[in-house]
């Protein structure tokens, strides 16, 4: 795992470009008092540090003590933000509608209640055109206290439309907010055990989704994407990939539907097309993943992901995933282990912005890479740091590389250390409640893998094939083949030639079949 500081102060300095840490400096020095110059001298410290070192920080800036520490930290924290939102983005919505709320209140201070209004209408008409309800909501309420205070135009009728305005208005903000509740459940259900292991997994996620509210959603923007991504989670859950697709397809034709959404909810929009690059993956639909990512190279290189930190960061980790695979797919692993210095680079300076999930999934992409390629040291190696993590999160993939580590030493031929492994994994896995028919019939087989010499192996490959291959369409079983192509492995093992090869084959195969 990238080592990440922990101090809020050194993440925001190192999260600073050029031309962001000079106007900070412009910022401060037109205050020239001595508290400022020593938060400067604090700030050119940091700025210097490769990781957060209180003592030494405190040997550089000796004009600091220790006891002004943390008050100096503090100034300088709010200086950086107060100098950030000096050099504002004009395309961030949230930031112009806080802005005209400001004037607002500034204007009304000073008893200018018509100007007030005026703003006040430009607000609610920058918010309804990018569907920014709470922010429609405040202006509502501040006209309707200058209403209530001030005689400034036809009250009857205008209080009955402020009225009728505002109770709309709050019913489509809870509504909303019910389904944004519901996403959340869904999605940190899913965090939490990944795919759904048994019949009660499946009760529960549809429990959550037996709800009115999925039934009678309204027509805004808001209450239409949160409830595909609702759905989008429900089917992922449950491995019922089509459905998956369907919904990652409405929740990215909806932002394309509303165009200007694309710069007010840039993160989500990605997280749409990371799903629906995900869908295609998982529905082996080669062409139509290398059209969303040519697609997604596209929208990467435009000035609304380059210029925020948050979007380009969080649009490069997701492009990589979707080519990394469709290497999977066609299989490529050594192209794909080509890509795997850039990413331990990319995990390296940017692993302060990374969760723990996102990283797990890399090293269990990386170590399938290698596992497919034939480098099964490699691959262990990468499980490793997925194993050795002694986390709660994504109990699933965790058990998962587990049994491909399992496979993995088997491949190396470690056979006095697979004995202590399986019996090691097994309870880990059921424990964890874990264990379908496929893993069952794989520790089953891996059992008994000793006693079998090169002239009946094949056999024993062949029988565990065919019993796998049984489980293929059951919908609690696929989770295993999602994150496993075992069956490639087997056929690898019988016909005695790479996963790779056995991969490449089917995916040209199915190539010709289309032309």
């Amino acid at each position: 795992m990238p080592s990440r500081s922990t101090d809020a102060l050194f993440q925001l300095i190192k999260s600073l470009e050029k031309s962001e840490k000079r106007n900070l400096k412009l910022f401060v020095n037109r205050n020239s008092g001595s508290e400022n110059l020593k938060s400067i001298l604090l700030f050119d410290a940091l700025d210097k540090m490769a990781e957060y070192d209180e003592a030494l920080l405190l040997k550089k800036v000796p004009s600091v003590s220790k006891q002004q520490l943390s008050n100096t930290k503090a100034l300088l924290y709010r200086q950086i933000l107060s100098s950030l939102r000096v050099l504002k983005d004009d395309r961030n919505v949230d930031m112009q509608l806080h802005e005209m709320m400001d004037n607002a209140r500034l204007l009304y201070n000073k008893g200018l209640y018509h100007q007030t209004l005026k703003v006040l209408e430009r607000l609610k008409e920058v918010a309804r055109t990018n569907h920014q309800y709470t922010y429609l909501q405040q202006g509502l309420f501040f006209e309707k206290k200058i209403e209530a205070l001030y005689i400034t135009r036809g009250l009857t009728s205008r209080a009955d439309e402020l009225i009728a305005e505002a109770t709309e208005v709050s019913r489509t903000i809870d509504h909303i907010n019910d389904l944004s509740n519901l996403n959340l459940k869904l999605y940190s259900w899913y965090i939490q055990n990944g795919h759904a292991r048994n019949q009660n997994d499946m009760k529960t996620v549809q429990a959550l989704m037996d709800h009115e509210l999925v039934k009678n959603t309204g027509a805004s923007f808001y209450e239409k994407v949160y409830l595909y991504q609702c759905s989008v989670w429900y089917a992922y859950i449950k491995l019922d990939f089509l459905m998956y697709y369907r919904y990652c397809q409405k929740w990215v034709d909806i932002f394309e539907q509303y165009p200007k959404m694309i710069e007010t909810e840039t993160a989500m929009y990605v997280k749409g097309m990371h799903n629906l690059m995900s869908a295609h993956f998982n529905l082996l639909n080669h062409e139509k993943l290398a059209s969303s990512i040519r697609k997604f190279k596209r929208f990467a290189q435009t000035e609304l992901v380059q210029d925020n930190d948050n979007n380009r960061i969080v649009t490069y980790v997701y492009l990589y995933t979707a080519v990394i695979n469709l290497h999977f797919l066609e299989g490529a692993f050594h192209k794909g282990i080509k890509m795997v210095p850039f990413l331990e680079e990319m995990l390296v300076k940017y692993g302060r912005y990374l969760d723990r999930h996102r990283v797990m999934v890399f090293y269990y992409k990386i170590a399938c890479l290698y596992f497919g390629s034939g480098d099964n040291s490699n691959a262990i190696d990468y499980l490793n740091r997925i194993i050795n993590q002694k986390d709660d999160l994504r109990t699933d993939l965790q058990c998962y590389s587990r049994l491909l580590h399992l496979i993995a030493h088997y491949e190396l031929g470690n056979y006095n250390l697979l004995e202590y492994l399986i019996k090691s994994v097994y309870r880990y896995m059921a424990k964890m409640e874990n264990l379908s028919k496929v893993e069952e019939e794989m520790f089953s087989f891996l059992r008994r893998a000793f006693k079998f010499n090169e002239k009946t192996i094949r056999a024993e490959f062949e029988k565990l094939l065919n019993k796998l291959k049984k489980y293929q369409h059951n919908r609690l079983e696929a989770r295993a083949f999602a994150y496993l192509d075992v069956i490639s492995w087997l056929e690898s093992k019988i016909s005695g030639i790479h996963v790779e090869d056995v991969i490449r084959k089917k995916y040209l195969r199915e190539r010709m079949q289309k032309v």
